[in-house]
């Protein structure tokens, strides 16, 4: 763990000093939300808290299952609790129980690269274009 995190802090800082980390780490240009997508309920998750991630969860299959059309985004720090396990609350299961009922997460590309990986389970890597998209398309937006 120290590893990788020693090296995103090398490659950050080398970026950093070289103008260029914008560049490299943007996603700007990726998008896979649905141009013609209007959710009922829009939820942003920026908080790494495992208990707050599972219930911003929770409520996107309640929503689901009331009939509502939800998109989540994961951005920040929120992306490190779709990375590592937690026993007590099972991001995993809920997460993936979400998206079976046609449910979409996305996940700030940007936010992933930072963390040292490419891809987050069960979340679509995108980019800040989507995040906009669903607060500007969605009927409620909540964030968590």
């Amino acid at each position: 763990m120290m590893k990788k995190f020693f090296i995103v802090l090398v490659l950050l800082t080398s970026l950093a000093l070289t103008g260029n980390a914008q560049l490299n780490f943007s996603c700007a240009n990726t998008s896979a939300f649905p141009k013609n997508s209007t959710p009922d309920i829009g939820i942003i998750i920026s908080s790494g808290d495992a208990e707050t991630v599972w219930n911003a969860l929770r409520l996107a299959n309640l929503s689901q299952s009331k009939g509502d059309t939800v998109a989540i985004f994961v951005v920040g720090k929120g992306i490190d609790a779709f990375l590592h396990e937690n026993k007590e609350f099972d991001i995993l299961s809920l997460s993936t129980s979400f998206v079976s009922k046609g449910g979409q997460i996305y996940a700030c590309g940007t936010c992933v690269k930072l963390r040292g990986t490419e891809e987050v389970k069960t979340c679509t890597v995108s980019s800040l274009n989507d995040l906009y998209d669903i607060v500007k398309r969605s009927k409620k937006v909540l964030t968590f």
